[in-house]
């Protein structure tokens, strides 16, 4: 590291310390009068820290002079960064400040008796330690700045995660407990919302206006804002929209949408969401939905069998059974034709139409198929449960 000060004669220091050392009241009257954020009375931590960073500036600059060290403690500016980030400013009136404060410096300087009687090359040398030990503070600054920046921002995320877990939380808690959290949070809580669960939900959460995510195990969670006043007035229109910014929001990954309910029962979307994760991981949500994503209201049959994967079991095998006492080819046969002619209630030209073949095909399958299946094809329960089976992959054991 550069240390310009080292090439500053020793006997410099000693030379300037009465002018500089009478420049803290100049610099700091200079700062206020130009830099509009510090035109207030030196009170409190404000004025101390103020008062602090010029007087400790000037004496640590002096002191540098003619030495071959490096500028090893700015705690003093790392600490008026922070102040600078907890007081709600940016960094530009404390960079202001320095600036400032340098040129004020250097003008007296310039018409102090002392430094008129530097020699030509000591000053071009003491010019350029002084910029360049100034630029030190203000790292020392901006570093500090960018400390609590992070601070805060990990704070806040963790108030935010706490929120997430609150709201997917069941039973749910008590309206006032919710507001206090989300206020915490920094987070307003919407009329309506919905559960996105997908990977990397933190990251998701920050391309989409408004929304909150939490890294939960085993996939994450982010709770969407649903704009407008949602229920019966936002139409089909307003939804479509929504839902394609959502879609946006995620570039490649998979994930799913909840339904949209009110902030006092985001634990349904959450656990409904959650619930259709593995089976779109699976690939077992392929209506209505792409690969990468899918929308957990639109398959509330799937959830409901595999939320009873035993129960789905046997109904599977019970709703089949006559089809697997067929040969293998009759029988994969048969199951196509019933689920055309199940798909088109029991419209025999359409169900035709499904499987390019004559409607008089599909009768002659269909005879064979009533034969097989006995009154199961004319009784309404059974062809309920009929065309539920074929709508389920095979269990495993089947």
């Amino acid at each position: 590291m550069d240390r310009p000060w080292s090439r500053v004669p020793s006997w410099v220091g000693a030379a300037l310390r009465p002018e500089v050392a009478a420049a803290t009241d100049e610099i700091i009257t200079a700062v206020r009068a130009e830099v509009p954020d510090y035109a207030r009375p030196l009170t409190g931590r404000f004025g101390m820290r103020i008062t602090e960073g010029v007087s400790v500036a000037l004496e640590q600059f002096i002191d540098l002079l003619g030495r071959d060290e490096s500028l090893s403690d700015v705690r003093v500016y790392r600490a008026l960064g922070q102040l600078e980030h907890r007081e709600g400013r940016t960094l530009a009136a404390l960079q202001s400040a320095y600036q400032v404060g340098t040129r004020t410096l250097w003008r007296r300087l310039g018409t102090g008796s002392a430094a008129r009687q530097l020699p030509p090359e000591v000053i071009f040398s003491l010019a350029e330690a002084l910029f360049s030990y100034v630029e030190l503070l203000s790292a020392a600054s901006v570093a500090g700045w960018a400390d609590e920046e992070a601070n805060r921002a990990g704070s806040l995320q963790a108030r935010r995660h706490a929120l997430v877990e609150l709201l997917a939380r069941h039973p749910p808690a008590a309206t006032p407990e919710l507001e206090r959290v989300a206020v915490a949070a920094g987070w307003p809580l919407p009329a309506r919302l919905a559960a996105l669960v997908v990977e990397d939900a933190v990251a998701v959460a920050a391309r989409l206006p408004g929304a909150i995510g939490a890294d939960l195990d085993p996939v994450g969670v982010a709770v969407v804002p649903v704009p407008g006043a949602g229920g019966s007035r936002w139409d089909a229109a307003e939804r479509s929209e929504w839902v394609k910014r959502v879609r946006a929001g995620l570039g490649e990954r998979r994930a799913v949408l909840g339904p949209v309910v009110e902030p006092a029962h985001a634990h349904r979307s959450v656990a409904r969401a959650q619930a259709a994760w593995p089976l779109h991981l699976a690939g077992l949500l392929r209506r209505g939905c792409d690969e990468t994503f899918a929308r957990a209201d639109e398959h509330l049959l799937a959830l409901l069998l595999a939320a009873e994967p035993d129960l789905a079991a046997d109904l599977y095998a019970r709703a089949v059974a006559p089809l697997r006492a067929l040969p293998a080819a009759a029988a994969a046969r048969g199951e196509e034709t019933l689920r055309a002619w199940l798909d088109a209630h029991g419209d025999i030209a359409a169900a035709a139409a499904a499987l390019h073949v004559h409607p008089q095909t599909v009768r002659y399958r269909l005879a064979g198929l009533r034969d097989a299946f006995g009154g199961a094809l004319d009784d309404p329960a059974a062809r309920l449960e009929l065309a539920v089976a074929l709508r389920m992959p095979p269990p495993a054991e089947a």
